[in-house]
């Protein structure tokens, strides 16, 4: 099969698994795969996973990426938070949540973190469509703040909570504390419960 009979057919698809290839041709030479990584023609983002190279300037690409090569995951704690503005730090690195073991990638669209949590915490999040019309998956701002905590135990004092500088617009007019709340009651922790609190008062909410 030649390169551009492959990327016609691929393209279209952005992030695509070995398995998608074989269904399309059965007999298909994974050799072919490792020719054209080397050639610059296609990405590998992680064993199996490949991408093409054009896709770099595609905005937001990375964050699709991130829900494809590690599945099931959602975008989650600081990388959330930077893309609701809810922190002033531009977050390099991508950071998700799984019910996956805790895992790294790196390839040429970012270092991808993914940390574990159990099955019953896999919520809080919802699909934002990408202007090609691509979903992704990503934490509420206030799952987003509730995996950060919940994952980071030692973010405990005050003091703690007001380095994370989180925007007071933002908690005042468009961060929910009813959500929060229901999210909460549903997790269960009395610990986490009692650390949100001291976060709730830094902030005047």
């Amino acid at each position: 099969m030649d390169y551009l009979t492959f990327k016609e057919r691929m393209y279209p698809i952005g992030c695509f698994h070995i398995n998608q290839v074989l269904l399309w041709e059965k007999d298909f030479d994974r050799n072919n795969l490792t020719r054209w990584c080397q050639k610059g023609l296609l990405v590998k983002l992680r064993n199996q996973y490949y991408s093409f190279p054009e896709y770099r300037q595609v905005p937001d690409f990375s964050r699709f990426v991130a829900n494809r090569i590690y599945a099931p995951s959602y975008i989650s704690l600081h990388s959330a938070l930077s893309f609701y503005g809810m922190i002033p730090e531009e977050v390099v690195q991508l950071t998700s949540v799984t019910t996956l073991k805790t895992a790294k990638f790196e390839n040429a669209f970012g270092t991808f973190h993914y940390q574990n949590v159990k099955a019953p915490l896999f919520f809080g999040y919802v699909i934002k469509t990408m202007p090609n019309g691509r979903g992704l998956w990503f934490a509420t701002p206030e799952k987003a703040l509730l995996d950060l905590l919940y994952l980071n135990p030692f973010y405990k004092t005050e003091q703690d909570m007001e380095e994370f500088r989180l925007d007071e617009d933002f908690m005042l007019n468009e961060f929910s504390t009813e959500r929060l709340d229901d999210y909460l009651k549903r997790i269960g922790s009395k610990t986490l419960r009692q650390r949100v609190n001291r976060l709730l008062k830094v902030y005047g909410l």
